[in-house]
């Protein structure tokens, strides 16, 4: 995973001996103060003083990133963007594995919160079990029958569940698009590893 592509980035652009930030376009800068500690301000992109080596500043990518759950995603990465595939079971007992996407990205004025509570690793901590645990629960509660025929629905849903979780840790999700539900065990075994979607027509 490319570093710039990252929501917290490691290294930030300062010049004249630490005086100034250089924010890039798509990001914003926080300042931790060793006097007040994080500062509730966020800087946009452009150039901004600071004090130097008293304050010191955190990039953050705030454009829209891409978090991914499909097969063979390697997840020796713990910040890395994504996931392998979620297993879980429908609400009348067919095992079933989720491959899609979320798209989210920093909710600006809550920048400075997500890193004084939570720090650099919050893929580990927020984006990574939020998104399992929510996606496992909307497909437990739902039917082979409906998962089949709801798809759109389903992707609604998916948003809002993960929505509500992700604001309250200063993200935004903005959606949440499925690429493959795979049937695992069934009465039939010979349609097991089949996508749910493309059996019905969607």
């Amino acid at each position: 995973m490319e570093f710039d592509r990252l929501v917290v980035s490691f290294l930030v652009d300062e010049v004249v001996g630490g005086f100034f930030i250089s924010v890039p376009p798509g990001h914003i800068a926080c300042l931790y103060d060793r006097g007040r500690g994080v500062l509730k301000k966020v800087w946009g992109p452009g150039l901004h003083l600071k004090i130097p080596f008293w304050q010191i500043a955190k990039l953050f990518n705030a454009q829209i990133l891409e978090y991914t759950i499909k097969e063979d995603f390697d997840l020796n990465n713990k910040e890395g963007l994504g996931d392998e595939p979620i297993r879980t079971t429908t609400k009348d007992g067919y095992y079933i594995q989720v491959e899609g996407s979320i798209l989210f990205k920093l909710d600006k004025s809550k920048a400075p919160e997500l890193w004084e509570s939570i720090g650099e690793n919050f893929v580990s901590k927020v984006v990574r079990p939020i998104s399992r645990s929510r996606i496992a629960a909307v497909f437990a509660s739902l039917s082979l029958d409906q998962i089949k025929s709801s798809r759109t629905q389903i992707e609604n849903i998916l948003t809002q569940e993960l929505s509500k979780h992700f604001n309250q840790k200063g993200l935004i999700c903005e959606g949440a698009p499925l690429s493959e539900v795979k049937l695992l065990h069934q009465e039939k075994p010979s349609q097991s590893g089949e996508n749910i979607f493309a059996q019905a027509g969607n």
